[in-house]
């Protein structure tokens, strides 16, 4: 297995009890990092920083809701008191939906979503910010290809990844002579739980994923993607030919890039 350069590295993650963000810190224990996880469930927090501890890293666990500011606030707090520094922020929580907006008849899933995906990032990043500008360190935004493109169902979860998508993008400009990176992370569907917990028309988690998930992308091919981009500090991480092909037909043919995304979502919807 190819090592990078996490050895006692402090890196702190959200959303690390499950899915992607679980993977990650998995996959940085095992090369000797210092984690720091954050997640709303701590009874499945404790399980991923378990496993860390028994992959060599060390692992602090910290109940986090990103939503709440305050709590991203305590997150990075924490995080510097038990390791003094913090070399890697992760923003990886967050929450989707799949209705289409019509359908809905409360618009508090969107403040939601807008809460936890776009300000969640932006409230850790904002306090975590002065000591990675110490260790010239990395900042790491995982967001989704409707980051980039109008999903159809997915409405509220693309204007939160847009804004988190232009925040960031505006933060690798200022932060260009710090020596802070900023890479950003733009997976297509990949099987993890988000699924099961977005929102549907009536305002309630789905708890069933509308997708066929053997057919997605694991979370363990999406990691071995984002692991070498956050090493060598990458702009950012389209992670499928296809997704690149769709991006530059948008450029040149964006009516049929349309076509293709709502065909496809027809295809998948219950």
């Amino acid at each position: 297995m190819t090592k990078y350069l996490f050895q006692d590295q402090v890196v702190a993650v959200t959303g690390a009890s499950s899915g992607i963000g679980k993977e990650l810190a998995l996959r940085m224990a095992g090369e000797g990092a210092w984690l720091s996880l954050g997640a709303r469930n701590g009874e499945k927090l404790e399980e991923a920083a378990n496993a860390c501890l028994q992959k060599g890293g060390k692992a602090l666990r910290v109940v986090l809701d990103v939503a709440d500011k305050e709590s991203c606030r305590n997150f990075i707090e924490e995080t510097v008191k038990a390791y003094g520094k913090i070399d890697v922020l992760i923003n990886n929580a967050g929450i989707s939906m799949w209705a289409y907006f019509e359908e809905f008849t409360d618009l508090k899933p969107f403040e939601d979503i807008m809460q936890v995906n776009y300000f969640g990032s932006l409230y850790c990043t904002f306090y975590a910010l002065p000591y990675l500008k110490k260790t010239k360190g990395r900042i790491v935004g995982i967001s989704s290809l409707t980051g980039k493109t109008g999903v159809p169902t997915r409405s509220g979860y693309a204007a939160s990844k847009h804004a988190m998508a232009g925040f960031f993008d505006t933060l690798r400009i200022e932060l260009k002579n710090t020596g802070v990176s900023v890479t950003m992370i733009y997976p297509g569907f990949v099987s993890t739980e988000v699924r099961k917990r977005a929102f549907g028309a009536d305002g309630k988690f789905l708890k069933e994923s509308p997708l066929d998930e053997t057919a997605t992308m694991t979370v363990e091919k999406c990691v071995d993607l984002i692991m070498p981009a956050i090493a060598k500090r990458k702009r950012e991480v389209v992670m499928t030919t296809k997704a690149r092909i769709g991006l530059w037909l948008k450029l040149i043919a964006p009516g049929l890039v349309d076509n293709i995304a709502l065909k496809a979502v027809s295809k998948r919807k219950k």
